[in-house]
């Protein structure tokens, strides 16, 4: 088939949205499909329209399905859909779930916040990683001055993006916890927000829009990850540390929960500085803990494999009968 995948992160863009367009297209085209993406339809004649964004590209979709109302639309929910846009615009976005024939996610949990009448057209799949290459495991020795967190994502709010530096301000002073922050600013105010507790807070680093092989070095290097979001469809961070073997403490999100399952014991409350605090230092002052993290996330890297994400694209199209 010819299919078309409608994205709106632009071509030159780092961002999750467009980095998720380009692998599922090299999937899709593993398994046999032409594979164009663009940021909006333009009246190609795709045979199967995948859309990323409910809300976001609400109007590629209405009008691929006006078009042709007889082709296959799959509709890719993400995290602002689900625990945003679905409330906040609700309009647009529930008719795209209503126009879509299936709902991929990325979480098995999406289920709670949408329509039950939809519910039938979920498919899940996961957001694969590539494992660290042999070297470069090899040679990520830990810090033994530092106890090294990295927060990898941009500054921006849904992320809850400074939790982390504040979770730090008030630690005893001989902790050797540092914060290194690997994300774009969302704009002007959110890089002030950086700069400022770089100020003010010597354990906080943040360290801008890097090369994707800086952040998997940073993976090999860190003693953890914390993903401290407010909302997230199922985030690749969580995918990239688990098969990196760096343990993740997270805020406990269904998006997150979703992911690395519900004993996890990793979790804090959302945007609750305190808990987080506890759960740092707790990973400093007990190895036994950060095993246990790791162990946890090991039975879940099976989940996160580019053979496993592959194959939810097949068994979705075989399930639609392509």
């Amino acid at each position: 088939m010819h299919i078309g995948i409608i994205t709106p992160a632009a071509a030159k863009s780092l961002s999750g949205n467009r980095a998720t367009a380009l692998r599922w297209a090299g999937f899709l085209h593993e398994l046999g499909h032409r594979v164009s993406i663009d940021v909006k339809w333009h009246g190609d004649e795709y045979d199967l329209m995948l859309a990323l964004h409910a809300w976001r590209s609400a109007d590629s979709i209405a009008a691929f399905k006006q078009r042709y109302p007889d082709r296959p639309l799959v509709v890719a929910m993400t995290g602002t859909d689900l625990y945003g846009f679905i409330n906040s615009h609700p309009e647009p976005t529930l008719a795209s779930i209503r126009a879509a024939d299936r709902l991929v996610t990325l979480h098995h949990l999406a289920t709670r916040v949408l329509p039950a009448s939809s519910h039938d057209k979920v498919h899940v799949i996961h957001q694969s990683a590539v494992p660290l290459p042999a070297s470069l495991s090899a040679s990520g020795k830990r810090s033994l001055r530092h106890f090294d967190v990295c927060v990898v994502g941009h500054l921006r709010q849904e992320k809850d993006s400074m939790r982390a530096a504040y979770a730090t301000r008030d630690l005893p002073g001989d902790s050797r916890i540092r914060i290194l922050h690997y994300g774009k600013a969302h704009n002007d105010e959110w890089a002030s927000y950086a700069r400022h507790e770089m100020e003010i807070n010597p354990r906080y680093h943040w360290l801008g829009e890097v090369p994707h092989w800086k952040v998997r070095r940073a993976y090999s290097s860190c003693h953890l990850m914390v993903l401290s979001s407010v909302m997230e469809g199922g985030a690749n961070v969580i995918s990239e540390a688990v098969v990196a073997g760096l343990p993740v403490i997270a805020s406990d999100i269904d998006g997150s929960v979703g992911l690395l399952g519900e004993d996890y014991a990793g979790y804090y409350p959302v945007q609750e500085t305190d808990a987080l605090r506890e759960l740092l230092m707790k990973a400093e002052a007990e190895p036994d803990y950060v095993n246990r993290l790791h162990a946890q996330c090991q039975k879940r890297a099976g989940l996160f494999t580019r053979e496993a994400e592959k194959q939810g694209w097949a068994d979705l199209l075989k399930d639609m009968g392509y």
